[in-house]
């Protein structure tokens, strides 16, 4: 296999990315000055020396000597509040909104109906039940708008049953569409959908 083919599967890997945009990356990249893929390079190299993923939340940030990133850290972030959201761009989506206070969970993924996909559960419990101690009275199920985002909630909230006495439960009120995903949406709807969310 030439290089040209080699790095076009590489690039197709990408979610998202398919054969022809992946070829189109590549020859992108050969056509740019030798500066840019040398900077290209660097960078690459860099993202997995330079960012961490927090040891609570599993959000990536970019790393100090903490194992916890900025929130995480942040004590005057409401106590009482955790909201899980599949991956990091959500949580990123929601902090834009600026609506949203407390600590945050990142699942890493959906449940699909056929089965596919896995999302921490043992560390979500393992968090959930520290963060017990310190005043959780919400779990908030910020997930997207689809038949795997409604599969995923309702294996959550098996997998939190037995502390469902200590812990309230709620989803974001229907201000998203539904089939939309979190990171896609506006700041002023998950603002509505976070100040209308209800009992799951």
């Amino acid at each position: 296999m030439d290089r040209i083919d080699e790095l076009s599967q590489a690039f197709a890997r990408f979610p998202g990315i398919g054969p022809r945009q992946a070829k189109r990356f590549v020859y992108y990249l050969l056509g740019a000055p030798a500066a840019d893929r040398t900077r290209l390079s660097e960078l690459i190299a860099a993202i997995g020396k330079e960012v961490r993923q927090c040891s609570e939340c599993y959000r990536f940030y970019n790393g100090s000597t903490k194992s916890i990133c900025n929130y995480c850290d942040d004590a005057s972030r409401d106590a009482s509040l955790l909201m899980l959201v599949e991956k990091d761009q959500d949580l990123t989506a929601v902090e834009r909104a600026g609506t949203y206070k407390g600590y945050y969970f990142v699942l890493g993924g959906v449940l699909t109906l056929s089965g596919k996909g896995a999302i921490r559960e043992k560390e979500l419990i393992k968090i959930v039940e520290k963060r017990l101690k310190n005043n959780l009275k919400e779990i908030v199920l910020a997930l997207s708008a689809t038949s795997e985002g409604e599969h995923t909630a309702d294996r959550i909230r098996e997998v939190l049953a037995p502390l469902r006495q200590q812990i309230r439960i709620s989803v974001l009120g229907r201000g998203l569409a539904t089939g939309s995903e979190l990171e896609y949406s506006d700041a002023e709807t998950l603002r509505a959908a976070f100040s209308n969310r209800h009992e799951a």
